[in-house]
């Protein structure tokens, strides 16, 4: 089965209990249960931390880091292939530079992507995406 990678959308869905939360909670359910792989780029990563210290404060963005590290979710650091990938995403427009490192980690991974950000619609015919 392949590796589903998460953008930083659904799992800020997910904590921010927002209407796709239940569809978040049931992929990696699902995935857990099924020994799926997930994985999330530590760029992804770094966005959901900045996003909850912005909002809240870097002891809330720490918490909601060490929860997304005990679902199981592997954090890919990222080379220069990965860098690379993610450049050619970016070269051609209409994505942040973040999410050009999930749509990066999926396609070299062969994994299937999970988002609900509309700008990954761009990306439909290049990488599999699971919408949320």
């Amino acid at each position: 089965m392949n590796p589903i990678v998460f953008d930083s959308w659904p799992l800020i869905a997910f904590f921010d209990n927002e209407p796709s939360a239940d569809s978040v909670e049931k992929l990696i359910t699902t995935a857990l249960a099924k020994e799926r792989e997930m994985k999330i780029t530590v760029i992804n990563l770094g966005e959901i931390w900045y996003s909850y210290a912005r909002i809240y404060s870097d002891d809330v963005a720490d918490q909601i880091i060490q929860n997304v590290q005990s679902m199981n979710i592997e954090i890919v650091s990222v080379d220069w292939e990965l860098a690379k990938i993610a450049a050619g995403f970016k070269k051609s427009g209409g994505l942040s530079y973040a999410d050009c490192f999930a749509a990066a980690l999926t396609k070299e991974s062969g994994a299937e992507l999970i988002t609900g950000d509309p700008e990954f619609k761009k990306l439909d015919d290049e990488v599999g995406i699971i919408w949320v």
